[in-house]
């Protein structure tokens, strides 16, 4: 299991029109072939005009075979010239996280005697 977080940093002011645009246009795409995020927050303490999310895949497969089939709708691609467009975001960062095992680190541990 991998989950990608990606963190875009909006020009100031960007916060609402970038969530509007994104709740009336982007999102229902977006779910219909990445599921639903795990998370989506925005700053609130801390760095602003940020917004983050994340996506859990089952490995690097399956996101790349997801994020394609995303790519290449149509819906989407008409969101992201929009956005694009509306020049809202300043800087984006993403990250592949793997799920740590703890039962793996278990059986590593002996009991003392």
């Amino acid at each position: 299991m991998i989950i990608e977080v990606r963190t875009y940093t909006l020009r100031l002011g960007a916060m609402r029109e970038f969530l509007a645009l994104y709740a009336a246009e982007g999102r229902a795409v977006q779910v219909s072939h990445l599921g639903e995020p795990v998370l989506y927050l925005a700053s609130e303490i801390g760095e602003q005009n940020q917004v983050v999310h994340a996506w859990r895949y089952r490995d690097l497969a399956d996101r790349d075979a997801r994020r394609a089939a995303l790519e290449a709708d149509p819906r989407w691609g008409a969101y992201r010239a929009r956005s694009l467009q509306a020049d809202q975001v300043r800087a984006q960062h993403n990250a592949i996280f793997r799920e740590v095992d703890f039962a793996a680190f278990a059986a590593l541990q002996t009991p003392k005697t």
